[in-house]
């Protein structure tokens, strides 16, 4: 090995540690790991008794996970078509290369930094029943019962209000990545489409809409991972409720899939929670690879 190429290994070594220890090692851990069971609370990681599927088993017929992984498909379908109309309206609105349009684009983008659990934390007070911002500015027009619990706990508003307060979050990045996309759009198609006849939603859905389609897909993509994989948010506003009954179990009704994650994490029911995981890695990649080649075709 040359003096460079011993350079170059010397560079690399510490994210390959870090990559080694930090994720390749977990993964596979947590893949062994959902074929076992913790029998000593004591030692977590020894007295390890193998179960072989039981764990995958007992995930998929329990009616709370699958609850979850409902509750999941309905936060990103509401989430990511809010999020992606909000990003490329506002694209669009700050396409120019005006200061006050790069301005702007930076204020959107601010909140996107901002841990969610913070964001959670802070809509979860304009949220709240009776002293909460929003329910004192719209009181004339809110039932009672709403302005008492405040929208975080009407199990009819709860998933929503979470939506619109991670939309807001979000739209900054997407607003980055749509803006990127359209000022790489040649002028030439769009003084081509002009002279075609081409305006207004005609031209945005024939020519420019389909000229973003990539950061489209990538928002969609990642939407799905955020919302299969969303735990800090639910965590800070709703602590997976209000109680709702479904199949005559009482269930939260915001208590998504990272949720239930998390509740057998915190309850050291490891090998339940590490084939939560790897089923939900499952279905998440299952989705993305469909959607993918939907668009493709």
């Amino acid at each position: 090995m040359g003096k460079s190429s011993f350079r170059n290994f010397l560079f690399v070594l510490p994210f390959t540690l870090i990559f080694f220890v930090f994720l390749l090692f977990p993964f596979f851990y947590a893949l062994y790991l959902s074929f076992f069971k913790v029998t000593d609370l004591s030692n977590i990681f020894a007295n390890l008794r193998f179960v072989g599927l039981r764990n995958y088993l007992y995930v998929l017929k329990d009616k709370e996970f699958l609850y979850s992984v409902w509750l999941s498909l309905k936060y990103g379908l509401m989430l990511i078509p809010l999020n992606i109309f909000l990003s490329i309206t506002l694209a669009l609105l700050l396409k120019g290369d005006l200061k006050i349009n790069r301005l702007y684009r930076t204020l959107f983008f601010m909140p996107f930094v901002l841990d969610a659990f913070v964001v959670g934390v802070v809509w979860t007070i304009m949220y709240a029943g009776r002293y909460g911002l929003l329910v004192n500015l719209l009181k004339p027009m809110l039932p009672a019962s709403l302005y008492n619990t405040g929208f975080l706990g009407n199990p009819n508003t709860a998933m929503l209000a979470v939506v619109v307060a991670i939309c807001l979050k979000n739209i900054g990045f997407g607003t980055v990545l749509y803006t990127a996309a359209l000022n790489n759009i040649s002028p030439d198609i769009e003084d081509a489409a002009k002279i075609d006849g081409a305006s207004g939603l005609k031209k945005f859905f024939k020519i420019t809409f389909p000229l973003v389609s990539h950061t489209t897909t990538f928002l969609v993509i990642t939407g799905i991972i955020g919302a299969f994989s969303a735990f800090s948010e639910f965590f800070a506003m709703t602590g997976g409720g209000p109680i709702v009954y479904k199949w005559g179990v009482p269930l939260g009704a915001t208590k998504v899939s990272g949720y239930y994650l998390y509740n057998h994490i915190a309850n050291l029911r490891l090998g339940i929670a590490s084939a939560t995981s790897f089923l939900l890695l499952i279905l998440t990649l299952a989705i993305s690879i469909i959607y993918s080649r939907l668009v493709r075709e």
